[in-house]
């Protein structure tokens, strides 16, 4: 691909979620402001399973502000005098918001967990268990969310829309967060597997796009264009320290493109494919959608049981489509990769035609060497459950609370996209764009 190519698909990001249809009525409309300060975005994980009291690992309530998961994760192990890698956790957790989790740390007495004492950090509780918490151990997560500076839908209006979604699903698109703030993670991705390392490494350190970023990062990356790599690398602001060592890195090799990329580690990479992984998903529910199809069953559909997380292929449209109104079972979209089912028909068609037009085919997320993607099925639709809409004040303002909770893996951003219709600002958006 050409870098002017890159440059025009890079500024089609100010609009892309708006080519991602929304499900409901757009009659119903909220403007908002989300995260204006980090309590207004409250989230707290349900565990899969309690921890039962007895073994060798000590499972611990750790409630964070404004930091990532991984990042508590860090702070914790460094004040225990261990590997990060020993700490286990559930999931990640939003880094601008207010959230509580549980990790677990094996062989560490009890008492020096809970006096633990990090900045941004509060040990709430801890518990023994036989286990180490590991990603996926998670049935969800419950969401306490303010808006503020809201306009346009009332209360009555959202509190009626929440109740159709209960019943009706949201679109179980991957959310913003998961494409970077000037949308392109994807994009390293598939150039990853289509081995255009010096595409990939392009759009991470170079291409300026002053509309989608601050003046800081859009100097470090004209830097970078201009050849000068050791001022771009000076040039990065504060927490984008990892893009500033891939431009001494890429000095180091003497321009060398994948050398300078694989040295970021197979994590990093694979992060990428999966974003891609995740482009391709939201395609297909938005294609769904304009079918008028997010509940209704087609023969060779790969449906989802909600009540079980497990796939069944379609043999009788009619009947299937009768327990998918029901909000039994949904469609299926594609994670491509090594383990992923193909679905047959229709589905099976357009999840081919995807990938032609792509120019890839589904054999190349499973061979893509050291960030190669195990892929599976993932529903296109998910329920909110016990939601609520009410309007209040406090010291900063009136708002506008809404509590839920979602399955494990979904999005809270994308519950709000469906109420604001393109009408959300999020307040934590300032310079920051894709970062290692």
């Amino acid at each position: 691909m050409t870098k002017q190519n890159i440059e025009n698909q890079l500024k089609q990001q100010l609009l892309r979620e708006s080519n991602f249809l929304f499900y409901s009525a757009p009659s119903v409309a909220l403007t908002a402001k989300m995260k204006c300060r980090p309590e207004d975005f409250i989230v707290e994980e349900i565990p899969l399973y309690e921890p039962c009291g007895e073994g060798d690992h000590v499972y611990f309530g750790v409630e964070k502000t404004q930091m990532t998961s991984n990042g508590a994760a860090v702070r914790i192990a460094d004040a225990l005098g261990v590997n990060p890698k020993q700490i286990g956790m559930a999931g990640q957790k939003d880094a601008q918001a207010v959230t509580r989790q549980t990790m677990s740390i094996e062989h560490m007495p009890s008492e020096r967990i809970s006096q633990l004492a990090i900045p941004g950090i509060r040990i709430l509780w801890t518990k023994r268990h036989g286990n180490k918490l590991k990603m996926g151990h998670s049935l969800g997560n419950r969401f306490d969310i303010r808006l503020r500076e809201t306009s346009g839908a009332t209360i009555e209006d959202l509190r009626s829309l929440l109740a159709w979604l209960e019943t009706q699903g949201v679109p179980n698109y991957f959310g913003a967060q998961r494409f970077g703030s000037r949308g392109d993670t994807w994009m390293v991705g598939r150039a990853l597997l289509r081995n255009d390392f010096k595409e990939a490494l392009t759009l991470v350190l170079g291409i300026p796009t002053p509309e989608l970023e601050g003046d800081a990062i859009t100097n470090a990356r004209q830097l970078f264009e201009n050849e000068d790599y050791a001022a771009s690398a000076a040039a990065w602001p504060r927490g984008f320290g990892a893009n500033a060592k891939l431009c001494r890195i890429f000095v180091q090799t003497e321009g060398h493109y994948k050398k300078t990329l694989m040295s970021v580690g197979k994590k990093a990479l694979s992060f990428y494919v999966s974003a891609y992984q995740s482009e391709l998903f939201n395609r297909v529910v938005s294609a769904r959608i304009g079918e008028h199809a997010l509940n209704r069953m087609y023969i060779g559909d790969l449906a989802w049981k909600h009540d079980k997380g497990v796939c069944f292929l379609v043999e009788d449209a009619d009947a299937e489509t009768i327990r998918a109104q029901a909000g039994e079972i949904s469609p299926t979209g594609p994670l491509f990769g090594k383990k992923m089912k193909h679905p047959h028909g229709n589905a099976g068609a357009f999840e081919q035609s995807l990938l032609e037009a792509e120019h890839l085919t589904a054999d190349m997320f499973s061979k893509a060497g050291p960030f190669r993607a195990p892929g599976g099925r993932r529903p296109l639709r998910i329920f909110p459950q016990n939601s609520a809409v009410t309007a209040d004040a406090d010291a900063f303002g009136e708002y506008c609370r809404l509590t839920f909770a979602l399955p494990a893996g979904a999005y809270a951003t994308v519950l709000l996209r469906e109420m604001c219709k393109g009408n959300l600002v999020d307040a934590t958006i300032q310079s920051a764009t894709t970062s290692w």
